[in-house]
């Protein structure tokens, strides 16, 4: 098992890409604290390691409104973040409720000891109470940008087609092909409403952080897939052609930032999509319009390997839901 730090301190048991065991390495965790305390320590983002098997990547958000009530938005494995109905502190536990979940916890300096409980419609639960961990993120730097950072050199991460990606699961009909330089795939239809039957695949290097990423991408009618910078920001890839603006369009960072401006061509024309990720800041460019210009990113979008968003990761394409095109890939890291 390899040792690493990430770049809030912690050290790593890395068993595998996206698999973190978080052991604290500076912090002494104290005493839990006082609620009225309580309450100002659970303001923040939160990178929750949820008690799943698989996709057990999650966000928690709390912040308060112009009342001074705390509010929270919660983002579970594949969800885009949901407001949360209620956000509470007393005796010294935490309790946040949202649409089939409770959470409730203790925070001990920057981690918290959670219990997550899965609920009915009615906010009955419907399966006992798992422990988890969540761990603060540290805060966003509101003079970070993407504007001036130094570019090392360019990789072409289709150079070796697909013997330059793994498959991300066993299940499910692997539809990629690699054909003069088209990285395609073909998904058989499913049975479910979103979902085909096809597989998500990730590069085997997994060392990218920081980066500008380049390609062309081509849809068929009502397609949806998506790019996975770092393995944990689903720039989105979707034929939303004539649609109103919104989080969950063509490269939108999914249900996180909403372009500020449609710039979509229509499904089977290429399309090409330039995206920035530096200092916790995206850039995001639409066919030669930005359509996200150097805003704040504020935690994982669903889908991601893992929540920890201070360690290199892959880039991973997603293959499950419809058929897609991609061409042209080419990275470029950030150097300090």
């Amino acid at each position: 098992m390899a040792r690493q730090t990430d770049r809030r301190g912690f050290l790593l048991n890395v068993g595998s890409v996206g698999l973190f065991n978080l052991v604290p390495a500076k912090v002494l965790w104290g005493a839990t604290a006082p609620s009225n305390q309580l309450t100002r320590e659970l303001v923040g983002s939160w990178a929750l390691y949820l008690p799943y098997d698989q996709m057990n990547a999650g966000n928690l958000i709390v912040e308060r409104d112009a009342s001074g009530e705390l509010v929270g938005r919660m983002l579970m494995r594949w969800s885009s973040p949901v407001p949360c109905a209620r956000v509470t502190c007393a005796d010294g536990k935490f309790s946040v409720v949202r649409p089939g979940f409770i959470i409730e916890g203790r925070i001990f300096g920057d981690r918290a000891d959670c219990l997550l409980t899965e609920t009915d419609e009615k906010g009955a639960a419907v399966s006992p109470a798992k422990p988890f961990r969540a761990v603060r993120n540290p805060p966003l730097d509101p003079k970070a940008t993407v504007k001036g950072v130094r570019f090392g050199e360019p990789i072409d991460i289709l150079k070796d087609g697909l013997d330059g990606f793994v498959p991300m699961s066993k299940e499910g009909e692997f539809g990629w092909t690699f054909r003069d330089g088209v990285l395609s795939n073909r998904v058989k239809k499913g049975d479910t409403k979103h979902h085909g039957l096809g597989v998500n695949i990730m590069t085997k290097r997994a060392d990218f952080y920081d980066f500008k990423l380049e390609y062309d991408v081509s849809v068929p009618k009502g397609a949806n897939s998506g790019v996975y910078l770092r393995g944990r920001y689903e720039i989105q890839t979707k034929d939303s052609y004539g649609m109103s603006v919104d989080c969950h369009n063509m490269a939108a960072l999914y249900g996180r930032i909403t372009p500020s401006v449609a710039a979509e061509k229509p499904a089977g024309e290429w399309q090409h999509v330039t995206v920035i990720l530096a200092n916790r800041h995206i850039t995001v460019v639409l066919n030669g319009v930005t359509i996200i210009d150097d805003q704040p990113v504020e935690g994982i979008t669903g889908g991601a390997i893992d929540a920890n968003e201070f360690v290199p990761g892959p880039l991973y394409i997603q293959g499950d839901h419809t058929d897609a095109d991609y061409r042209n890939m080419i990275l470029t890291p950030i150097v300090k």
